[in-house]
């Protein structure tokens, strides 16, 4: 587990904060925590994610092919000859991309035999691009230059996610890199050209298996959940209320009774919160004779907003609860409360009279 491998380095490693980098093959996510006592985990930062992941490096080498043969053939290849197309990439990948390490004179140049990994395309490609493959006898050259091209937009990508993430959490004692795509080994001579003086005595660690150390880490999470402490909130939740429309309010907004809609945060984004902490108050009726409270709840990506309709707002569900004792007029309260669990957030509501309602929905990450 890459945690006890950070133990072998320190016998003081609880409250140290580690970044992890899942370079996947579509998606690197990042996320830093911090190391508890009684191997508990706390999350510094909202977790970050970037559309970066390895098979951007394929989409270069096919637009570097597309190049090749024409833009037109390709997407000829990509819809009736998808196979061989995708035999194309394998083959790069193998030979090519797994083992580009970004050293020049390492590298080799790489002559592709389009005639061996993708017969097909002789029958498509035409005109100057057809007579240039002719005298090349069907053989593409990826030298280095070519290949560092597919790899740095990707690269450079995930360092400025990395970077961001830094900037948010401060000072690292570790930064492990898993994922499919960490086997790159330019990928981590990259991260480590950038990071390793702002990460504590250089530790940046890679697992002998990095795809697998993903799977595990999902599958102990799985089987100890409580193992999580606190996470960051990456939205802001709050509910829908009708405060008494005032001077200043937009008047179109205006509606009956003297009221106007609007949102009132609970909780704001990026705030670190224990697992099953409660955020709430109490609500009261909106007008006198108010029989039942319909409770709609609501996030944004926004830290604050003043309207449900905003920009980034998505409802999340709804309660509703009644309102006995329509005598007792603006005396009335409602206690509401949202819980963050562990994958989920749970909102629960409960009038004077003790009658309670709640629901559960899927938080978001």
């Amino acid at each position: 587990m890459l945690i006890s491998e950070y133990e072998l380095i320190t016998n003081k490693f609880w409250l140290a904060n580690f970044l992890t980098v899942d370079c996947g093959s579509g998606t690197v996510d990042l996320t830093t925590r911090q190391l508890l006592k009684n191997d508990k985990l706390g999350e510094k930062t909202i977790r970050a994610c970037g559309f970066c992941g390895g098979v951007n490096v394929d989409k270069g080498f096919l637009a570097f092919i597309g190049g090749k043969i024409g833009p037109s053939v390709l997407t000829l290849l990509q819809e009736k000859h998808h196979g061989q197309l995708q035999y194309m990439v394998q083959e790069f990948c193998k030979k090519v991309k797994f083992l580009f390490t970004g050293n020049k004179e390492e590298y080799k140049t790489f002559e592709l035999d389009l005639e061996d990994v993708c017969p097909i395309i002789k029958q498509y490609v035409t005109g100057d691009k057809l007579e240039q493959l002719e005298n090349d006898d069907w053989t593409i050259e990826l030298k280095f230059v070519d290949v560092k091209r597919m790899f740095d937009p990707v690269i450079n990508k995930i360092i400025k996610l990395i970077r961001e993430q830094l900037n948010n959490s401060g000072p690292i004692s570790a930064m492990f890199l898993v994922g499919g795509f960490s086997v790159s080994k330019y990928l981590q001579k990259r991260i480590r050209e950038e990071f390793s003086n702002k990460v504590k005595n250089n530790n940046i660690f890679v697992p002998p298996q990095p795809a697998a150390a993903t799977l595990r880490g999902a599958l102990e999470y799985g089987l100890n959940m409580k193992k999580i402490k606190t996470r960051r909130l990456p939205l802001t939740y709050g509910i829908e209320l009708a405060p008494l429309w005032k001077p200043g309010d937009p008047p179109e907004r205006r509606q009956t009774h003297n009221r106007i809609f609007k949102f009132r945060r609970l909780v704001e984004k990026g705030v670190e919160v224990d697992v099953n902490q409660e955020f709430g108050f109490e609500l009261r009726p909106s007008f006198a004779n108010q029989t039942e409270l319909l409770m709609e709840i609501y996030s944004t990506t926004a830290n604050e907003a003043t309207y449900c309709d905003e920009p980034g707002m998505k409802k999340v569900g709804k309660l509703k609860l009644d309102f006995p004792n329509p005598r007792l007029g603006f005396q009335r309260t409602i206690s509401f409360t949202l819980t963050f669990g562990q994958m989920e957030i749970r909102a629960y509501a409960k009038n004077q009279q003790g009658k309670i309602t709640n629901a559960t929905f899927v938080i978001s990450v």
